[in-house]
């Protein structure tokens, strides 16, 4: 079976009637062209994703990934998704794919062609990247000042810091800022103090018992991997809590993770050169459960 699959899509509206869901998007060959030159995704970053994982032929959380698209889009004045439309196309691409092994699926909503047709869409899925050194072993990150505060989107909503845009210049800038520092990832914070969210991921702490992360207030984006590891350790008894979380609580953690949809729970071994205390055993049980199949 191939291991990669690519659809463009036809985007229907939400309130679309019911079709032949299959008809509306279709197979290309990810290695020819297919976008136009006047593609407002890649001439502006004008656009919304989502990537989430294909485990053994299981789409991971693929409901919440969704309803973050369809908010997305509400923040960025986008159309509201068909989600029927994108299930399809999940559903399809994913029977395509070999049935074991880990794949990484991205939904693109754009805003469509300058001066044109909008918007457009695809689909893309590919193999993903072998991570388990980073699950196993940990990863070493460093702290970046976003250059915001913590309550910046509720005075600048047209920042669009809710919502999962196709802008990422500035986290792939970061990510490369960490290993000119030696490191392998970065945890933004905000300039008045405050811990928000990894560039590609979202941040967990644990002080005994007690997980937490940030206050999803709208200057960080909504982590799908961390809500659904919440909810795991709350089935365990844990409790957890949303907060604004101070930088120097990170000195006094027992734990710190990031976690994401595709590299899963990286433990944290070293902030800004200094050695954080890395659980090997809690890490592994959060892996072993986000590799599990979660609707």
């Amino acid at each position: 079976m191939p291991e990669t699959v690519t659809f463009l899509i036809a985007p229907l509206t939400a309130d679309a009637p019911a079709v032949d869901l299959d008809s509306t998007f279709h197979a290309v060959d990810a290695s020819e062209p297919a976008l136009r030159v006047g593609e407002l995704s890649t001439q502006r970053g004008d656009g919304i994703f989502e990537t989430l994982a294909v485990v053994d032929g299981h789409a991971q959380e693929a409901e919440a990934h969704l309803e973050r698209l369809r908010n997305s889009a509400q923040i960025c004045e986008l159309p509201e998704p068909n989600l029927a439309q994108w299930r399809a196309a999940i559903a399809a691409a994913v029977s395509q794919l070999p049935a074991s092994g880990e794949f990484a699926l991205k939904l693109v909503l754009s805003r469509g062609v300058e001066h044109g047709p909008a918007p457009t869409a695809w689909l893309a899925a590919s193999r993903a990247a072998d991570r388990t050194a980073e699950r196993e072993h940990g990863i070493r990150i460093v702290s970046l000042d976003r250059g915001l505060a913590h309550d910046a989107a509720a005075k600048a909503p047209w920042l669009l810091l809710g919502a999962k845009t196709l802008s990422y210049a500035t986290n792939m800038a970061a990510i490369r800022e960490a290993k000119r520092r030696g490191a392998d990832d970065a945890l933004f914070v905000s300039s008045d103090g405050y811990v928000m969210e990894g560039p590609t991921s979202s941040v967990i702490l644990r002080h005994g018992d007690v997980y937490s992360t940030p206050e999803p207030n709208g200057a960080i984006l909504r982590g799908t991997t961390q809500q659904s590891l919440f909810e795991f350790l709350e089935r365990d008894g844990h409790a957890t809590e949303y907060r604004d979380i101070p930088v120097a609580e990170l000195a006094t953690a027992d734990a710190i993770w990031l976690v994401s949809s595709v590299r899963l729970a990286a433990g944290v071994t070293a902030l800004d050169g200094t050695a954080v205390p890395f659980d090997a055993a809690e890490t592994r049980r959060f892996n072993d459960y986000l590799l599990s199949p979660r609707d």
